[in-house]
């Protein structure tokens, strides 16, 4: 099948009007909808509610809101407090220790929230006035709460994670496990970062030394329930424990045990509405832009796209590297540009199926793509989490860009590692479950 310019009209449509305004989840139903009531009639458009439907009949889709909820449960229940005290214990003796507190926490906080933009709206809120108290630029202190927040995705149980393997057909539990490793170096790198910009500016410490070996474990075994929370579901499905739903669902009991008679901070009668409130929200929001992503894949497989960028970079390489290259720049600039999920289930049934032909492993190309779109997410024009940061804080889009450009170049750093070094993503994977055959 040849495309036309009149074919690919939905695909403009998409961009003109997510600029112009329009929510993503209506700039892809509109579009999908323009093209089989206006252009290709011969479909009906029953046929497309139905697949509106159907797209969410899936069992494996009731993680999302499962995982959405836990990390609520444990905002309200003192978890991710305690995860804060155990980052502090750790790094405050650090110049820049509470920039150091961001980046760490960030990182934990991918076993409890999943999402960066809910990450990011948490620290904001949480660290960033106390970060201006200390001493620190409201640019700078903005800048490292949307730059950390790019690896809690990445991190079990992260949502991206999870879209990623629906899309894929691969498994959630190899998933998660391949997140680890590229989520630390992310964490590591910019910790190295922060800690360059603090010497040079002298930012100040949280304590005045590091701690003694028998305080942090103290602190270890108080924030033990948070910390060990990723691990738990990793193992968990590992040895057939539960499914990923079921696990979703294990960690909302968890978390509920925990916050209530562990920490005692969770009441039922205060915060259950504000923990389905946040829920139903979170849920939404994921659910409607996969959705809506599908319906619009449903457009894109009916002109047949997907068969014809796969021709077109078989075209032009046969090498992975070369495609694995491509690629980063094709994620990144959707990146900047649609949310992470979205971004996901637009352009991954595109270059999955290139990938695969190629011998590039799945789980290497899930990765990759979830950091590319991360760092996308801090990056100009429409970085989700840059806008979601300087929305909350006040922080001049102008200032920020001035402050989050290192924190861009060491995580651009981390990518082309993790691109050309695979085995940093596929080796928790095969300890865990063996070599994929």
């Amino acid at each position: 099948m040849t495309l036309t310019l009149v074919d690919l009209i939905p695909v403009f449509m998409v961009f003109i009007l997510y600029f112009l305004g329009l929510p993503i989840v209506y700039a892809l139903f509109g579009s999908t909808f323009f093209y089989f009531l206006f252009i290709d009639t011969t479909s009906l458009p029953w046929l497309i509610l139905q697949k509106v439907m159907n797209s969410t009949q899936s069992f494996s889709m009731l993680a999302i809101p499962f995982f959405i909820m836990a990390g609520s449960v444990m905002n309200f229940g003192g978890i991710s407090d305690k995860l804060m005290d155990f980052c502090e214990c750790v790094t405050g003796h650090m110049k820049g220790g509470l920039a150091q507190v961001n980046v760490l926490l960030s990182m934990l906080m991918g076993g409890c929230s999943g999402s960066a933009n809910a990450d990011c709206a948490m620290q904001s809120k949480m660290l960033v006035p106390e970060m201006e108290k200390r001493g620190y630029s409201k640019a700078f202190s903005a800048a490292i709460t949307a730059a950390s927040s790019a690896a809690t995705p990445v991190i079990p149980p992260g949502v991206n994670l999870i879209i990623f393997t629906l899309i894929a057909q691969a498994s959630l539990g190899r998933t998660f496990a391949a997140g680890y490793v590229p989520g630390i170096l992310m964490a590591i790198s910019m910790m190295i970062t922060v800690a360059i910009i603090s010497h040079k500016r002298n930012y100040p410490t949280t304590r005045d030394k590091f701690p003694p070996i028998s305080v942090i474990l103290k602190q270890a075994l108080v924030s033990f329930w948070g910390l060990f929370f990723p691990f738990g579901i990793i193992l968990g499905m590992r040895f057939g424990l539960f499914t990923p739903s079921e696990g979703g669902a294990v960690a909302v009991l968890y978390s509920f045990v925990i916050g209530r008679l562990v920490y005692k901070k969770l009441s039922f009668r205060k915060h259950l509405i504000p923990i389905l409130l946040d829920t139903i929200s979170g849920t939404s929001s994921v659910v409607l832009i996969m959705v809506s992503a599908n319906v619009f894949g449903q457009y894109m497989t009916w002109i047949n796209l997907p068969k014809i960028v796969a021709s077109a970079i078989l075209g032009i390489t046969e090498n992975k590297w070369v495609f694995l290259i491509l690629c980063n720049v094709v994620f990144l600039i959707m990146g900047m540009f649609l949310e992470g999920g979205a971004a996901l289930m637009i352009i991954t049934p595109l270059l999955l199926p290139v990938a695969r032909t190629l011998g590039v492993d799945v789980y290497h190309f899930g990765l990759v793509a979830i950091v590319n779109i991360m760092i996308g997410g801090i990056t100009p024009p429409f970085g989700s989490m840059m806008f979601t940061t300087c929305g909350i804080t006040g922080c001049p889009i102008s200032e920020f860009l001035k402050e989050v450009w290192p924190f861009i170049v060491c995580l651009l750093l981390v990518l082309l590692l993790l691109t050309f070094c695979p085995v940093l993503i596929t080796i928790v994977p095969d300890l865990l479950y063996g070599a994929a055959g």
